[in-house]
């Protein structure tokens, strides 16, 4: 009984997985979810905090330990040199160092990695918006290949009932069988279309699961992408223009960082050991120290200035990326309106011929099974048919790729 019920339950739910329909969001999911680069970027805002901590540790007291011995033999007066080596040495210390640094420059410091994490957030999406775009053109593009293969087997299947008519008519006299070898040949012709409709559909669909990491060659049936014309009220706040936001921002404190070298910098130290050249009273060489360092920039050749000029090198640099950004995307976004606008007038002219074929369709088929229509005249009616109907669906999908583009930029 248990076994029974395994196997129906096999049986099912390999029933569901043949039948279940995929949409356009399932796709883009699993092109997202497995993307190496997307897993990359992630990893690289890890490390990036990383590193903040780190830096942020840099700045607090070091400890560190540090152990020397030494001994140089002075043999019939050869050797080193007893002022200056001791002759022997044994030194164990435990130094505690520590930077005195402003808090404006630690901030400065964080912010220089806050902004990398910032980019790379923005490289995130604008990979995942390179993911839709192209999971989306492939998808229009099988959903087409569907659409066609899904048409194509309607005219069939219509043409193969006209046909058993077709075949009692002419056994009857009423029509020639010159007539009826005619129609037969439209219907091969319509039955070759549907196998290379189908060869299509297969190779544009595995050419999305390639595409969207999915390993399975389950052959689902598509459901019609869902795609709307997106508008972007403020474009500033597009992800394209936030990385000249972000790399104005980048400057800005790589400027600060430059002049930050040239401020004065202090560190204190305290150690404390054992520090003797073991000679008379070796044991009470037991002992600590204090101290401090500063630096201070006198001259360095006019490196700062120079080092100020290069970076505004590169902000003049992303400006002008920046405008010339600015006027092809302004200009591309108009271009791709435009062409839109024009597929909807044209896409309704078309579904008005559509009607009229199909029309004309239903109306041939009647007179055929009364003996009152020419087969010639069905044969050009259905030519049309198929002509208006290919004509629909490749404009519908000329479409779609057209607000796909549109709605890239508009993210």
């Amino acid at each position: 009984m248990k076994r029974y019920f395994l196997c129906l339950l096999f049986l099912l739910t390999a029933f569901y997985s043949k039948a279940q329909n995929r949409s356009l969001d399932d796709f883009i999911q699993s092109a997202v979810t497995s993307s190496p680069l997307i897993r990359d970027l992630n990893n690289q805002i890890l490390s990036a905090q990383i590193d903040s901590i780190r830096l942020k540790a840099g700045f607090k007291p070091q400890v560190t330990g540090n152990a020397l011995g030494l001994y140089a033999p002075v043999l019939n007066g050869y050797g080193y040199s007893t002022a200056i080596t001791n002759g022997q040495q044994l030194t164990g210390l435990v130094t505690v160092d520590k930077q005195f640094i402003g808090k404006s420059y630690l901030n400065a410091q964080v912010q220089s990695i806050l902004n990398q994490k910032d980019s790379l957030r923005n490289s995130i999406r604008l990979s995942e918006q390179d993911l839709r775009k192209t999971i989306a053109a492939q998808y229009i593009t099988a959903y087409g290949s569907q659409e066609q293969q899904r048409f194509t087997q309607d005219v069939v299947d219509l043409l193969s009932k006209e046909e058993q008519v077709l075949l009692k008519l002419t056994r009857t006299n009423v029509y020639k069988q010159s007539d009826y070898l005619a129609f037969l040949v439209t219907l091969k012709q319509a039955q070759l279309q549907l196998s290379q409709a189908r060869l299509q559909y297969k190779a544009d669909y595995s050419t999305l699961k390639y595409l969207a990491g999915i390993r399975d060659t389950t052959l689902d049936s598509l459901n019609r992408p869902d795609i709307r014309p997106a508008f972007l009220a403020d474009k500033t706040q597009s992800i394209f223009f936030k990385q000249f936001q972000l790399d104005s921002v980048r400057l800005r404190n790589s400027h600060q960082l430059v002049d930050y070298n040239y401020k004065p910098k202090l560190h204190a130290f305290v150690d404390g050991g054992y520090n003797s050249d073991l000679t008379e009273e070796y044991y009470k060489n037991w002992g600590a120290s204090v101290g401090f360092g500063l630096s201070i920039p006198i001259y360095d050749g006019g490196q700062r200035k120079l080092a100020h000029r290069k970076i505004q090198l590169e902000e003049d640099t992303r400006q002008q990326y920046k405008q010339f950004f600015d006027q092809q995307y302004t200009q591309q976004i108009h271009q791709l309106r435009e062409q839109i606008t024009g597929y909807d007038s044209l896409l309704a002219d078309i579904r008005n011929q559509f009607r009229y074929s199909e029309s004309l369709i239903k109306v041939d088929t009647k007179l055929l099974q009364t003996g009152d229509l020419k087969i010639a005249d069905l044969i050009l009616a259905v030519n049309n048919y198929l002509s208006v109907k290919n004509l629909l669906s490749t404009n519908t999908i000329a479409q779609l790729q057209l607000i796909n583009q549109l709605n890239y930029w508009n993210k």
